[in-house]
């Protein structure tokens, strides 16, 4: 009754709107029992206790989340291709949600290296006898199944990527030497280098609104917290979700993130520049693994200046000679993912299903 109060407080009271209430909360009772259906385990692999969710038989389909996220990220997705034919399994990645054994305050442990050693180990533990496997990835996930293509294309079949291209290796500057030059020691990739500085501030914000901001950020600009000023500089300041995160959606994520605190997700950032250093072998070094590449015209990491015509104008092409597709979905921002899911869903069989 709580629910369908807080329903008719931000409606119309009526027939039709009664009728519209209790079909939603169908819908909602049949998604949390098709929730209910993904598997929970935890992998022991490359020194971590690894947490994966999965569901369904057949080829493997690895899903490798970004942050904020989890594996949580990737609830549509694991459900959909479990549904057509495929095993869709989902790591939290070191540093995550119920992944433990990672040192979390040592940033120098969470390098591409280390990162995609647990993601091998990973698959010997739970696919002994597939060679490669499929893989999806958004965000730093995207960012790491580009170093796995690198390191060990031997492992992968195909690779569908969200929002953040490959990063050819630029040989006269850092990664973060590159954001504090562009974009100032305002800018969030800066932000995140001192360890505690920014935790401090998340911490004074509150883990829940820290979640929604991220999740729901739509500006094509690149983010930045001014320090002392928190996420004021953000320009969605509504409270309302968008259709796609429900309460219970961030609730999940909040849990999580309240128990382990943000410091594992933001190692990754903090091991921009050491990751800089490891990879200068690979420098120059083509992705030579089938890809698709997928991208909202919103996502700020599209939109960073000279992206566009690195995709667009054949530098990608170049550096990923394999690079089957580019699809650019319209009106979409970062998290395309779980903000169109089925959309998503159906790039990623389409795309798969070739090989």
């Amino acid at each position: 009754m709580q629910d369908l109060f807080r329903y008719f407080s931000k409606t119309k009271t009526s027939k039709s709107h009664t009728q519209e209430f209790y079909r939603e909360r169908e819908r909602e009772r049949e998604r949390e029992r098709e929730m209910e259906t993904i598997e929970h385990k935890t992998v022991t692999a490359n020194g971590i206790n690894i947490h994966i969710a999965e569901k369904g038989q057949g080829p493997l389909v690895l899903f490798l989340h970004g942050f904020p996220e989890l594996w949580y990220s990737w609830r549509h997705q694991i459900l959909y291709m479990a549904a057509h034919g495929y095993r869709a399994v989902a790591p939290d990645l070191r540093g995550y949600g119920d992944t433990t054994g990672a040192p979390v305050h040592d940033s120098t442990k969470f390098t591409t290296l280390h990162v995609v050693g647990d993601i091998i180990a990973l698959l010997d533990a739970i696919a002994p006898d597939e060679k490669q496997v499929f893989v999806v990835a958004h965000d730093w996930g995207a960012i790491l199944a580009w170093f796995l293509c690198l390191y060990r294309p031997d492992r992968v079949k195909a690779y569908v990527c969200l929002s953040v291209h490959f990063m050819p290796r630029d040989p006269m500057m850092s990664t973060t030497g590159a954001m504090r030059k562009y974009f100032g020691d305002d800018h969030y990739v800066c932000r995140f280098q001192a360890p505690g500085d920014i935790e401090a501030e998340f911490a004074q914000i509150g883990v829940r609104e820290v979640v929604k901001k991220l999740l729901t950020y739509r500006h094509p600009g690149a983010i930045y917290f001014p320090k002392g000023k928190g996420l004021g500089s953000f320009p969605d300041t509504s409270d309302t979700l968008p259709s796609w995160l429900s309460e219970e959606d961030v609730d999940y994520y909040t849990s999580k993130f309240e128990m382990n605190g943000f410091t594992g997700g933001i190692n990754y950032y903090r091991a921009f520049d050491l990751n800089w250093e490891l990879t200068a072998p690979w420098t120059g070094a083509q992705v030579k693994v089938p890809t698709k590449f997928i991208v909202g015209d919103l996502d700020l990491v599209y939109n960073i200046p000279g992206v566009k015509d690195y995709i667009q104008g054949g530098g990608f092409k170049k550096d990923v000679p394999l690079l089957d597709e580019v699809v650019v979905m319209e009106g979409v921002a970062h998290f395309l993912n779980q903000e169109k899911p089925d959309e998503i869903n159906q790039y990623i069989l389409e795309y798969i299903k070739k090989f």
